[in-house]
């Protein structure tokens, strides 16, 4: 029983505290921290083994996605083709994009025509054009983050677009007398001034 009394004493000590012992008056041994004087012995504690903490360390931090993570294979313009002539009178045009992988969150497309962006970037990647003048254009597309900077781009790609002029029109169907001020290829101003008609005299 000593012995046990002994062990939890120790066992709630410090690590750096003294344990003494004595007999007390009714012939008891006793165990104190404390020193006493007379008869009390300080006992000689063998070094406490460590131990490891039982608490678990929290988890490593996750680093956030580096630029390669979020970096694109593959972004190409899928329609036109290069080098496409278009014929379209009103000069309207869709063009589609494809990137591989998808478009990553805080990313978006942005279409750029004869090096100039073409209204606001977005997460889709069709764009219609509308009245696109007569001529050779160069189209491109890009990938940008939410700052507005490029991360990918396409090479620039050549498409032409065919659209008849007010000549030609007026050639393919020519502007009767109804048509001028209301096609565009027949302008009031050009309208011919009516044919008068001229009073029969009869000969006398």
């Amino acid at each position: 029983m000593r012995y046990l009394l002994l062990c939890l004493l120790l066992a709630s000590l410090p690590a750096a505290a003294q344990v003494y012992t004595y007999i007390d008056a009714e012939g008891n041994r006793v165990f104190t921290d404390k020193p006493r004087q007379g008869n009390a012995e300080l006992i000689q504690l063998a070094p406490s083994n460590g131990m490891h903490s039982l608490i678990s360390e929290p988890p490593p931090a996750v680093a956030p996605p580096s630029a390669s993570a979020l970096s694109y294979q593959m972004l190409r313009i899928l329609v036109p083709q290069p080098d496409a002539t278009i014929r379209d009178n009103a000069g309207n045009l869709i063009v589609t994009a494809t990137s591989e992988p998808a478009l990553h969150s805080g990313h978006s497309f942005r279409l750029l025509l004869d090096g100039q962006a073409t209204g606001e970037s977005g997460r889709s990647p069709v764009f219609p054009l509308e009245n696109i003048d007569r001529g050779t254009h160069q189209l491109a597309v890009e990938i940008v983050d939410a700052q507005g900077r490029t991360l990918e781009r396409t090479p620039n790609q050549p498409l032409h677009m065919l659209r008849s002029s007010l000549a030609q029109k007026r050639l393919v169907r020519p502007c009767k007398q109804d048509d001028y001020g209301v096609r565009l290829e027949c302008p009031l101003k050009d309208k011919p001034a009516a044919k008068q008609d001229i009073p029969f005299v009869p000969f006398i």
